[in-house]
């Protein structure tokens, strides 16, 4: 028994000194060749590399952006009846009002046109009458309208309103001034009805409720149309036009 356990002891100690071996081995960078093998592969995996900026800096217009006023210009027609905002004309301005006149034109880039022989042209020349935009007859430009003043006034009122020119017309200076105009809207009131109303039911104020003079309206009730009298005066003054809506506005 004591011959059988000391090869045993024996072979204890030599698997402990051999596992002492290998585990210094390990620590001493033998073992460690497949760790750095794969610590590079796991770091390319895992980091995102290094941050890079890019600055964004805006492109210049391109030569093939559309001008806003080439909608307005139609294409292939004849240059002389293209509109204003299509041309450019060395006008000037010493010339005799109310004259017929001749100018050099030029069309705007991006507009195509062309002559009476149907031929493409750049250059052409325009006949018009000498005078300023706020000078035309008024069917040759458009005004804005206001609601606020009173068309039934003595003296008429007048506002401040913004007129364009039409695009078909020429002139000389700025196509869009201001220009003082007479009150003139409507509301939507009819002559005609007021007048049947206040002929027919007038005794009862239902002119003066429809054209929203409701405070005179409530008189002329509870008075029974100021006993007739305030009735008939009312049909004088509806008929002539003296009396219109509450609103300012005029009949239609």
């Amino acid at each position: 028994m004591a011959a059988a356990a000391v090869p045993l002891w024996a072979l204890r100690r030599l698997c402990r000194v051999l596992l002492f071996l290998s585990q210094f081995y390990i620590l001493s960078g033998g073992g460690s060749l497949n760790l750095e093998q794969s610590q590079p592969l796991a770091q390319s995996i895992k980091d995102p590399g290094p941050t890079r900026t890019f600055t964004v800096v805006p492109r210049a217009a391109e030569s093939t952006d559309i001008p806003p006023y080439v909608m307005k210009c139609p294409s292939n027609g004849l240059c002389s009846k293209l509109p204003a905002d299509c041309v450019e004309c060395k006008t000037n301005f010493s010339c005799v009002y109310g004259k017929p006149v001749t100018f050099d034109c030029t069309v705007k880039p991006s507009v195509t046109c062309v002559d009476q022989d149907f031929k493409s042209q750049r250059n052409f020349i325009i006949n018009m009458t000498c005078r300023f935009c706020w000078q035309l007859p008024e069917t040759d430009y458009e005004c804005s309208n206001s609601t606020s003043c009173m068309t039934v006034s003595c003296p008429r009122q007048r506002y401040m309103a913004n007129c364009t020119v039409r695009d078909h017309v020429h002139c000389l200076g700025n196509r869009t001034f201001p220009k003082m105009l007479y009150c003139n809207w409507t509301g939507g009131y009819k002559w005609s009805t007021a007048l049947a109303l206040s002929i027919t039911l007038g005794g009862f104020g239902a002119d003066r409720f429809y054209l929203g003079q409701w405070r005179e309206g409530l008189g002329k009730l509870f008075s029974f149309g100021g006993l007739g009298i305030w009735t008939l005066i009312d049909v004088l003054l509806i008929g002539v036009g003296y009396v219109g809506p509450a609103d300012g506005s005029l009949y239609i």
